[in-house]
């Protein structure tokens, strides 16, 4: 069962979060956008990868599977303020209100 590493049998479920985990070595960060349970650790099991953000480049890359986002922002995964910030700076926000 994935997010296993969170609960136990019987627990209800706990709601799913769209954040960052960390990659990379260290002084050289690098992260992919993940969907996990929000009681998962940070670089943690997570549900699924939907992109990844590079801020070492200039400027910084951030590659967004779209679709998969809106799925998971559909079935009520929770943004977290960083993640609002690159989505918002990326133009997904302005693209789902223009379809």
């Amino acid at each position: 069962m994935a997010g296993a590493c969170c609960h136990f049998e019987g627990e209800k479920e706990m709601s799913v979060k769209i954040r960052l985990a960390r990659y990379g070595a260290k002084k050289k960060p690098f992260y992919r956008i993940v969907v996990a349970d929000s009681e998962c650790p940070r670089d943690g099991r997570y549900l699924e990868a939907v992109g990844t953000y590079n801020p070492l480049m200039d400027p910084a890359e951030v590659l967004l599977k779209e679709e998969r986002i809106r799925h998971w922002i559909d079935q009520g995964a929770i943004l977290t303020d960083t993640i609002k910030s690159l989505l918002k700076k990326e133009g997904f926000f302005a693209k789902s209100l223009n379809p």
